[in-house]
C-alpha cells in the first residue's frame, strides 16, 4: 500500500530503476492467444464472456481440430509472436480431451514457438502429462485477492486456483498467473493480489495484468472503467514486487491510447498479447503495435 500511495512520478521512477536491473528496458515480448475451445463453461466468473450462466453473445463450440490450431500458430509466428497460448473454456479438462491438447502442444513446439495452455483447474497427474508433451507455461490467473474473490466467483475457490498452480510448479512447468483490475475491487485488493504473487516460493515467470473488458450480458457488463493512472500504478507496483517476472499488458489494450501504453512500459510492463483477438474479445491490431514499438524504439522478441 505504501508503494501505491507514493507520488506518481516517484513510483514510476522506482519501477523503471527496478526494471532496468533485471531486463533490457527497450525489449518487448510478444505472445499470441488463441481459443481452442470456446463457450459453454460451467463456472460463474462474473467477468467472463464464456460462462454458460451469462447471457452473452458467445456460442458454445467444440474443441478445435489440430489443423486449425496449427494454422493459427503459424500465422502468429509469421506476425512475430514468440509464444503461442491456447485457451479452453473448461472448469477442468477431461482426460479424454487432454491427449488431443497434448498433441497440440507437441506440434506447436515443433514450429519453434514457446507453448502455453489455460485449461482451468487441473486434476492429479494432468500437469505431469502436459509436461511430458513439452508444455512451457501454464496460465491460471488468480484474478483478484482471496478477500475479494468470493464476490467474483462462487463455483470454485481461491484455494482451488492455488492448488492448480502448485501442481504446475511441481511438474516443472513455468507459471503464467495474473489478475484483472477494474472489477469493483479496492486498491487494497489489488495490492493484496500482487503481494500474494511476491510471497510465492517462486513468483510466476509471467504475470498478465488485465484491464477489465466489460462484457454486455455479464454481471460486470455495466461497470465503469478503472482510472487509467490507477492501472499504471498497478503495473508499477507489480514490477517492483516481482522484479524478475515478465509483466504483460493483456486484456483491455484495444481501448488504451498509445500514451497510456507507453506509461505502462515505462512502469515496467515488458510483454503484450499480440494479434487481433484475445479468446473472445478484441485486441490492439498488430500494425498498431508495430507502429507504437517503432515510435518507442522497442525491439520485439
Amino acid at each position: 500500500m505504501a508503494l501505491y500511495e507514493m507520488p506518481f512520478m516517484d513510483l514510476i521512477w522506482k519501477a523503471q530503476l527496478v526494471h532496468r536491473i533485471h531486463f533490457d528496458a527497450n525489449q518487448i515480448q510478444r505472445s499470441a492467444l488463441f481459443s481452442i475451445k470456446t463457450g459453454g463453461c460451467s463456472e460463474d466468473c462474473k467477468y467472463c464472456s464464456q460462462s454458460a450462466r451469462h447471457d452473452t453473445t458467445v456460442e458454445r463450440e467444440p474443441l478445435k481440430p489440430l489443423a486449425e490450431v496449427l494454422a493459427a500458430a503459424r500465422q502468429a509466428k509469421t506476425q512475430g509472436a514468440s509464444r503461442f497460448c491456447m485457451g479452453a473454456a473448461w472448469r477442468s479438462p477431461k482426460d479424454k480431451d487432454l491427449e488431443a491438447v497434448a498433441e497440440m502442444v507437441r506440434e506447436v513446439k515443433a514450429l519453434g514457438l514457446e507453448t502455453c495452455l489455460t485449461l482451468g483447474i487441473l486434476k492429479d497427474g494432468q500437469a505431469e502429462r502436459l509436461k511430458e508433451a513439452g508444455l512451457d507455461f501454464y496460465n491460471h490467473n488468480l484474478d483478484t485477492d482471496a478477500e475479494f474473490y468470493p464476490a467474483i466467483v462462487s463455483t470454485h475457490t481461491h484455494d482451488d486456483r492455488l492448488a492448480t498452480l502448485d501442481q504446475v510448479r511441481a511438474a516443472g512447468i513455468k507459471i503464467c498467473s495474473g489478475g484483472i483490475v477494474g472489477m469493483g475491487e479496492t486498491r487494497r485488493n489489488r495490492a493484496g493480489l500482487l503481494v500474494q504473487f511476491a510471497n510465492m516460493p517462486k513468483p510466476p515467470e509471467s504475470v498478465p495484468i488485465n484491464h477489465l473488458v466489460a462484457i454486455p450480458g455479464s454481471p460486470l457488463g455495466d461497470l465503469p472503467s478503472l482510472d487509467h493512472f490507477e492501472f499504471v500504478r498497478t503495473i508499477a507496483v507489480a514490477r517492483i514486487l516481482l522484479p524478475s517476472s515478465h509483466i504483460r499488458l493483456s486484456a483491455g489494450r484495444q481501448s488504451m491510447s498509445d500514451e497510456m501504453q507507453t506509461l505502462c512500459f515505462l512502469a515496467g510492463a515488458n510483454s503484450v498479447f499480440y494479434g487481433d483477438n484475445l479468446l473472445t474479445t478484441d485486441n490492439a491490431k498488430p500494425d498498431q503495435d508495430d507502429g507504437l514499438f517503432q515510435k518507442l524504439d522497442l525491439k520485439a522478441v
